[in-house]
């Protein structure tokens, strides 16, 4: 019988105070994540054994978790977070952390700041929204929308491939949405379908499964302050971690890229271009925000990628596209979302099936449409030697304690990717 025990996701908005946090016997621990009005600074995993926690050892260990999110956007050096797969410079400075705490009223500072960007004209946007027979998670994604500080100028459903005309006519029962029905299969294809449909100067994406912040849209919009950035994906965080496939998800495959800003610039595309430039950092598609002139500028979604094809990475690999045609992609991590992980483990295996299934395919189209040979290294040398290292280790875990690993399955899945390329070497329409 399993022992396992949930995490309670806990959302303490500084403004109110610092709780005392009470025992929760019940849990395994807490997933706290702070909040100063409505801007997400951090959060800290607590476990069950050290609760009760008093409100003055909470603060210490908030203070010691929000810095560097404070700090990167208070302070000019010191607190800028590293982007993945470049290494650091000798030279870089570290945090300073008395120099954060000489600030006064940090947090005070921090809100002035965040208001002043709510100045001038924001481009016009749409909310895409694709959706497949799933009626209950798309009704709770679509009324957290309606509760949106700055609405968008439209919202587009479209409706992949139905099965029935139950999506239709909820959507019907829902004023201001647009319902589209796409009747060839794949998220690529629909995602297309939305941007044809749309007329926001800017296209924001997210999944049935997600709900929304209420300042998502604002947040978003203020991503696109300079010119040069096409893309702006946002803080993906757990709805709940009830379950062992929820907390394995989140630990191992999360979302989340942390919270401070990051730009993926020219220069990092250069630096990581020999090896595979890891995209997926950039941010996941359940939180993306897209300008319309970039489709105009490096295409549409590939519809050979994404869940319905090869399972995943139709939007890492447009990101490749505008990174390759010097273009930039900003990480805002305070544009929220909050995503419903797959709650059992056979779910979850099937959804790293199709995330590595997704990977192998774009690194073969991306090495296709552009000739880049780091795309072949990544797939070839760099991902074998790393499971060679993990997976007998996995394995043995896995026969002699029965526990639920996945490396057999991520190495089925990138071998499942190969073969989808081969068959599907050509771009339709190309």
């Amino acid at each position: 019988m399993s022992c396992f025990k949930p995490w309670r996701v806990v959302h303490l908005e500084l403004s109110d105070g610092v709780p005392t946090l009470a025992a929760e016997p019940n849990y395994q621990g807490l997933y706290v994540v702070f909040w100063w009005h409505r801007i997400p600074l951090g959060h800290q995993e607590i476990l069950a054994a050290q609760l009760p926690m008093p409100a003055t050892q909470l603060a210490n260990l908030m203070v010691q978790t929000i810095a560097p999110g404070v700090g990167d956007r208070l302070l000019a050096q010191g607190f800028h977070a590293p982007l993945p797969g470049i290494a650091q410079s000798p030279t870089t400075e570290p945090p300073d952390l008395q120099s954060l705490l000489a600030l006064n009223q940090p947090l005070a500072m921090l809100q002035a700041q965040e208001e002043q960007k709510i100045t001038g004209d924001m481009p016009s946007v749409s909310v895409v929204i694709c959706t497949r027979d799933r009626p209950e998670p798309l009704a709770r994604c679509l009324q957290a929308l309606q509760t949106l500080s700055h609405p968008p100028s439209e919202i587009v459903v479209v409706d992949n491939a139905p099965a029935s005309d139950t999506t239709r006519q909820q959507v019907a029962q829902m004023p201001g949405i647009r319902y589209v029905v796409e009747p060839r299969p794949g998220l690529s294809i629909a995602r297309n379908t939305g941007i044809e449909h749309s007329t926001g100067e800017i296209i924001a994406f997210t999944d049935d499964d997600v709900q929304v912040h209420p300042d998502w849209i604002k947040r978003l919009q203020q991503g696109f302050h300079d010119p040069k950035v096409m893309v702006v994906t946002g803080l993906v965080l757990p709805v709940e971690l009830d379950t062992k496939a929820q907390l394995l998800f989140e630990k191992r495959w999360g979302f989340s890229r942390g919270y401070q800003p990051l730009v993926f610039d020219q220069q990092f595309f250069e630096q990581t271009q020999h090896r595979g430039v890891p995209v997926w950092h950039i941010g996941a598609g359940a939180n993306m925000a897209i300008r319309r002139q970039a489709f105009d500028l490096v295409g549409d979604f590939d519809e050979r990628l994404g869940a319905g094809a090869s399972g995943c990475s139709e939007d890492s690999e447009l990101w490749y596209r505008v990174l390759a045609a010097g273009w930039s992609c900003r990480y805002e991590p305070t544009a929220v979302v909050y995503h419903q992980h797959r709650r059992d483990l056979q779910g979850l295996g099937y959804q790293l099936h199709q995330y590595m299934r997704g990977n192998a395919a774009s690194l073969l189209i991306q090495f296709a449409e552009s000739g880049h040979w780091g795309n072949l290294h990544r797939l070839f040398v760099s991902k074998p030697i790393y499971y060679l290292k993990v997976l007998p280790r996995q394995l043995l875990k896995q026969l002699l304690k029965n526990e639920f690993e996945t490396g057999l399955i991520e190495v089925t899945g990138l071998l499942s990717g190969v073969l989808f390329y081969l068959k599907n070497r050509h771009r339709q329409g190309v």
